[in-house]
């Protein structure tokens, strides 16, 4: 077999292979026996890394953005997105990638401000971090944000936001742009005017969703967004009561976000939870065919990923890449905001999911990951 092998790769070297795929290619056709080693691996090879960044850092930047950039100077949004190093970002393909499927990025919103109303045909999602006063009107409906609050805003639906409040407002947002980029399916439009006006009473999903995940009877035919913001003080809750039993020694104690009218992922391609790692906890190694996101929202400890270690603290973000070994150790109490593209790998049958079997199920350290700081 090895000699068959030797065989076939003299062969493909060979003058007149060569000469053959130089002239199909100035037909604009292609050699596939140059292209199966490119294409066809044997597991997944993503070309997006695990990457940390750092919560201060971000801050910083954000605050400097906030004396040049406005809402009505340089942009609709004062947001810095996170960019993987593995994707180039002078590529259309990987520009605001911080996986190969999914955009994260802080946006920052100053008392007053408006950012106005606007649609496209990328899911978003929003997790929020600081601040108070401000809200966030979705299809007539002004969605008021509170510190750990979780907010979604499905594709094609009008949103924009305004602060009353006297405080900056920070909060992540997430979106599947680069996928749905990828697909060509882009569109976006702005609203006619600045900013939609409220159609219904404010916090309206949360107040009929008051008992949390009990839903009215109107809701048993599924619609996109019946529920818009998931309050912290729900979540919170949810938590605290499935750490009265054993964590799940992958995930810790996790809680999903889900549309209550259909029981599926709050938006329809990226997935949301909050989790917690409670001081100590060490979870055993795994790897999934889906990329994720890990917001440090609260706590510290580290992670390790393929074996490199990455240090993390309140505010830092760490990008996962796809089918990559990470686990997790907290060295406090520690609570995670974790996206990831679950329902997309689900949609298309490729989720895959492996738990690591050497050393207990935990890795050797073989690196550490140093931030880029100024």
């Amino acid at each position: 077999m090895a000699e068959q092998n030797h065989d076939t790769a003299e062969f493909m070297k060979s003058k007149l292979v060569q000469d053959f795929t130089k002239d199909i290619r100035q037909y604009n056709l292609g050699p596939l026996w140059e292209a199966i080693p490119a294409l066809m691996h044997k597991s997944p090879e993503p070309h997006a890394q695990a990457y940390l960044w750092k919560g201060s850092l971000l801050q910083k930047k954000l605050g400097e953005a906030a004396t040049i950039f406005t809402p009505d100077r340089g942009g609709e949004r004062r947001a810095i997105y996170l960019q993987n190093p593995g994707l180039d970002y002078r590529q259309p393909w990987g520009w605001a990638s911080t996986t190969q499927t999914l955009y994260v990025a802080m946006q920052l919103l100053q008392p007053g401000e408006v950012a106005p109303s606007h649609r496209h045909s990328q899911n978003a999602l929003r997790f929020i971090t600081k601040g108070e006063g401000a809200y966030s009107i979705v299809q007539g409906e002004r969605i008021y944000m509170e510190e750990g609050d979780f907010l979604i805003t499905p594709k094609d639906l009008w949103h924009g936001h305004a602060h009353e409040g006297t405080k900056p407002m920070i909060w992540t947002d997430v979106l599947d742009i680069p996928t749905i980029y990828a697909l060509g399916g882009t569109f976006f439009e702005n609203y006619p005017e600045k900013i939609q006006l409220p159609e219904v009473p404010d916090n309206y999903g949360s107040q009929r969703y008051a008992a949390g995940m009990l839903r009215p009877i109107s809701d048993r035919k599924p619609s996109i967004a019946p529920l818009g913001s998931y309050k912290w003080e729900h979540t919170e809750k949810a938590i605290e009561s499935l750490s009265k039993f054993d964590p799940d020694p992958f995930e810790g104690y996790a809680v999903e976000f889900i549309n209550p009218s259909n029981g599926q992922t709050a938006n329809p391609t990226i997935a949301a939870w909050v989790q917690k790692l409670p001081k100590g906890f060490h979870t055993k190694a795994q790897r999934h065919t889906n990329s994720s996101v890990h917001q440090v929202y609260k706590g510290s400890g580290y992670s390790i990923v393929n074996g490199v270690r990455f240090d993390w603290e309140e505010g830092d973000f760490l990008a996962v890449p796809n089918w990559a070994w990470v686990e997790h150790v907290a060295a406090e109490d520690t609570y995670f905001f974790t996206v990831n593209d679950l329902p997309i790998m689900e949609k298309f049958d490729l989720e895959r999911q492996e738990a690591y079997d050497k050393n207990n199920g935990y890795q050797e350290v073989t690196g550490e990951f140093k931030p880029f700081l100024p």
